[in-house]
């Protein structure tokens, strides 16, 4: 099987000034890709958002509430659309020195801890993340060289491609944005907007999990893994 996997982030900066960082990812066949993005867009033309429209969790808002329900109902509804997120609850904390390795390092290491649990020797994956910056694609080389490291995957038949798209033009990823900022917002305990909090609590109705723990390890619907550093 072949598997699409769209990644993102919040808070990954090392001096952003917020505590909790968050890395998400969606995933599914590949071969089921058109079929949900036609339905995301259709879900958009249904509240009256053009198709194109980005879905993004600093646009959540009570105004839209009813949509990004829609679209929070719509993943769970779905079973071949999957999410994971890994949450570091404390950046202030991480004493980079002690295991010698810069941030940047620490970034990749948690990359393949979210990736590791959905990543099957027997399937093959092409990985999506959205452009940040100017050295994203420096970042996109590195992480590859990692992940297949790791894997042991010398041949690229575990992992096709790592490749940089903008958020926009694509859907699944949007919907990463919006998983991985609810839970960016949760686990900063933010409280100020009544939409979000709306639609964190239905994603913990409809999973069942408080988002605030670990999940069990074989979950696969909504697989949240929060992250505490090795005590020395």
């Amino acid at each position: 099987m072949e598997y699409n996997i769209y990644c993102d982030e919040s808070c990954h900066l090392e001096n952003d000034g917020i505590d909790v960082m968050v890395l998400g990812a969606v995933y599914c066949p590949t071969h089921e890709k058109t079929e949900i993005f036609n339905r995301i867009k259709e879900i958009k033309e249904k509240h009256n958002l053009n198709k194109n429209f980005e879905i993004k969790w600093k646009k959540v808002s009570e105004s839209k509430e009813g949509f990004y329900l829609e679209l929070i109902n719509y993943f769970f509804d779905n079973d071949n659309i999957h999410y994971r997120g890994l949450v570091i609850p404390n950046k202030s904390k991480l004493n980079h020195d002690l295991f010698n390795q810069d941030h940047d390092t620490f970034y990749y290491k948690m990359y393949f801890d979210l990736l590791k649990v959905i990543l099957d020797p027997e399937s093959s994956y092409n990985i999506y993340l959205d452009i940040k910056d100017t050295q994203s694609q420096e970042k996109v080389l590195r992480l590859q060289e990692v992940l297949r490291n790791n894997h042991y995957d010398y041949n690229s038949k575990i992992i096709n491609k790592i490749q940089q798209v903008q958020s926009h033009e694509v859907e699944l990823l949007q919907i990463t944005d919006l998983l991985t900022g609810a839970l960016s917002y949760l686990h900063r305990g933010l409280r100020s907007n009544n939409g979000k909090l709306n639609l964190i609590e239905k994603i913990r109705r409809r999973s069942g999990y408080s988002l605030l723990k670990t999940t069990l390890y074989k979950e696969d619907k909504m697989n949240v893994f929060v992250w505490k550093a090795r005590e020395v």
